[in-house]
């Protein structure tokens, strides 16, 4: 295995040694493929583009987190790229390890986060352009466009991974996989107009599963937290060491997702707005007011207390699929540039 992990640390130096704007290029995809942006940008676009791709992108994306974070646990043995200081590697080798801020992340290695959630939430959107593709065109090239688009994006993410060096080759080409099967298999369960119960039970098996199986590791004697404790200890500068990047920064977006979803579709509201299809003028008023309400959000001061810092970060999270589905289609019909006669779905 060491060989592998070895060979990893190689083909990472390839990718440095580039030119500089290739450098640019790779920590702008690896910033596009952050698991929040699927919950701040991904989500909003896809939802006004299409209400049940724009669910689907937001279910799937969550479901997916919580997968990633559990089999991340499971496999504690994989090593991640902070392994390389803790090594028997040359120091020629121990060298390559430049320090970028995105890169002091504190999960496990495998499987890749980014590749597999991303992989997982995008796969509504290449089936539903596909399904678009083929009602206007018969050539297989344009139907098969959207899915090269998407594994071209994957593999784009997978290096980025690698270039930043928060992980090796096999742990990308894992989450490519485990991404692309996740969204195909999750894409025909996403729940529609469920009971709010449901969603409250999702919520709280999500985080109560994640917990018991978080302290249970612990009890059988599993340091479950050892990738934190090398990020801290080999991380250039400590303020690189975010708490987002934490696995229970993840599980707080996912439960907070789950319940605020719920109560979004459940709202009044929606109530008001759900048997009409807004026009084009609508839809792009719509993604563009998401967009930036969610970034605002998003870029609110957090409180340095870390148990503060859960709880407006799970307040944030719930709030996110209320603005989306209920609060920003609710303003667009009042804005009088975007009415248009009302036709029903």
């Amino acid at each position: 295995m060491d060989a592998l992990y070895s060979s990893g640390v190689l083909f990472a130096e390839r990718l440095q040694s580039g030119p500089p704007w290739l450098e640019r290029f790779w920590l702008w995809v690896t910033c596009l493929a952050d698991p929040k942006c699927i919950f701040i940008v991904f989500f909003p676009l896809a939802y006004f583009l299409d209400r049940k791709v724009g669910v689907a992108v937001l279910w799937i994306g969550l479901i997916s987190e919580w997968l990633n974070i559990v089999a991340k646990w499971f496999l504690f043995g994989e090593r991640p790229f902070w392994w390389v200081y803790e090594s028997g590697l040359s120091s020629k080798e121990k060298v390559l390890l430049r320090q970028f801020p995105v890169s002091c992340e504190t999960g496990p290695g495998s499987p890749s986060g980014h590749c597999m959630i991303t992989g997982a939430a995008l796969w509504p959107i290449a089936t539903a352009l596909t399904a678009l593709a083929s009602q206007h065109s018969t050539s297989w090239l344009v139907k098969l466009t959207p899915f090269v688009v998407y594994f071209c994006l994957l593999l784009a993410v997978g290096l980025s991974r690698i270039f930043i060096l928060a992980h090796f080759p096999h742990q990308v080409l894992g989450g490519i996989v485990a991404g692309a099967a996740l969204g195909w298999m999750l894409e025909a369960r996403v729940p529609a107009e469920k009971k709010l119960s449901f969603y409250l039970a999702t919520s709280l098996a999500l985080l109560l599963g994640a917990i018991g199986l978080y302290w249970s590791m612990v009890a059988l004697g599993v340091d479950i937290d050892w990738s934190i404790h090398l990020a801290t200890k080999w991380c250039l500068n400590p303020e690189w060491i975010r708490v987002d990047t934490r696995p229970f920064a993840s599980l707080c977006r996912d439960t907070a997702s789950a319940l605020g979803l719920g109560l979004a579709t459940h709202s009044s509201l929606y109530a008001q707005l759900r048997h009409k299809r807004p026009g084009w003028k609508q839809r792009a008023a719509g993604a563009g007011l998401a967009l930036a309400a969610l970034q605002g959000l998003n870029n609110t001061a957090q409180p340095e207390k870390v148990g503060l810092w859960y709880g407006l970060n799970f307040l944030k999270y719930a709030s996110f699929p209320w603005v989306v589905v209920a609060l920003v289609p609710w303003l667009v019909r009042s804005l009088p540039l975007t009415q248009t006669r009302p036709r029903s779905e």
